[in-house]
């Protein structure tokens, strides 16, 4: 049984948020919405949202590392981490754990400078450690209870730039790294 997550107030949460120096995604269920399209000829097909991107972008630009951990090997993933310049990138990884701390011991971090964003019952050890956690709206309804920020936006359709927002937005960065004021 999964154990639900103590209940945090929206300033807790930014708290969190204000101190973290690596952003680790998963990607099916995630970046994507989860569909894998395969056709006759074994190409494989995923469609990613240009917000996700540009918020992976804007947390680069902050100086916040972005990472990548999958449990499926993907040419399509390992194409568009290229374009979105994140050269952490760990495929046909079901235990996660193991990738987080090498992780941790590179970019020198504790658990409370990492966030996650995963979505299914593989992404849980990491949901039990990282310092910030979240989920898009549509994930598993037993790891929903695990993330301390639960996205209001479905996989593949926003939820990892409204999880970036979050993050830049607390630290007071999300202005000096959009080129926007939003007040």
């Amino acid at each position: 049984m999964l154990k639900k997550q103590p209940k945090k107030t929206k300033r807790d949460i930014e708290k969190i948020a204000k101190n973290i120096k690596l952003i680790i995604l998963d990607v099916d269920g995630v970046m994507t919405d989860g569909s894998i399209i395969l056709d006759n000829k074994g190409n494989e097909f995923k469609v990613f949202h240009v917000r996700d991107g540009h918020g992976v972008k804007m947390a680069q630009g902050a100086g916040i590392t972005v990472a990548i951990i999958t449990g499926r090997n993907s040419k399509v993933v390992e194409r568009r981490a290229k374009e979105l310049g994140i050269t952490e990138v760990y495929q046909g990884i079901f235990k996660k754990s193991a990738v987080y701390e090498s992780l941790l011991e590179k970019y020198k971090c504790k658990d409370e400078d990492v966030a996650f964003m995963g979505d299914d019952i593989v992404d849980v050890e990491l949901l039990k450690r990282a310092g910030l956690t979240a989920v898009p709206n549509d994930a598993d309804e037993r790891v929903k209870k695990l993330a301390l920020f639960v996205s209001t936006k479905k996989g593949g359709r926003g939820a990892v730039r409204e999880f970036i927002e979050l993050i830049l937005e607390s630290s007071g960065l999300l202005e000096s790294v959009s080129g926007e004021s939003f007040d």
